[in-house]
């Protein structure tokens, strides 16, 4: 009779452990946005901007610090930085920022030595709103402006965008 009252307290109090304990995640979500950089859709997040407005916008960290990153401009085109470029258009002629460049391949084998998470915002205007098509490359927004169709105006906004692996779909 003990031991069945013993076994019956062992698997009770088992069961109320097990109902108690809490399932801890480990994964977060975030919002996945869509760019372009050389004709391909890249995917990417935001996580941090040094503009209190644009971080608003974009759900992310403001992160004034990250401004101390520009460099004195003008700068001579061999000094390399962090900052890459990016590409965004403020009347939403576009909703596709372009990149200027991406990891090749995306992971931690990525060979491309030009690829920062750092991104330095470059607004493009179109002249006419009437004549914009979609850019999907930095060569098609360098033509447009060659064309006289947009205007290129450097900022000193700075966001941390990793681009990541294009996402599986189940």
């Amino acid at each position: 009779m003990l031991y069945k009252i013993v076994v019956s307290a062992v698997l009770t109090l088992l069961l109320s452990a097990c109902s108690q304990q809490t399932v801890q995640s480990n994964q977060v979500s975030l919002p996945l946005l869509t760019g372009w950089h050389d004709d391909e859709a890249v995917y990417y997040i935001t996580t941090d901007v040094s503009d209190r407005d644009i971080a608003r916008e974009k759900s992310a960290n403001y992160a004034p610090r990250l401004a101390d990153a520009v460099p004195e401009y003008p700068k001579p085109p061999q000094v390399k930085t962090a900052l890459e470029r990016v590409y965004a258009f403020p009347h939403q002629e576009q909703d596709r920022s372009v990149f200027a460049s991406v990891p090749t391949p995306i992971g931690y084998q990525s060979t491309d030595r030009h690829y920062s998470p750092l991104w330095l915002l470059y607004v493009v205007t179109w002249k006419n709103p009437l004549t914009a098509y979609e850019l999907t490359s930095e060569d098609a927004i360098f033509q447009a402006e060659d064309q006289g169709l947009i205007t290129i105006t450097r900022t000193n906004v700075v966001l941390n965008c990793p681009v990541i692996e294009k996402p599986k779909i189940d």
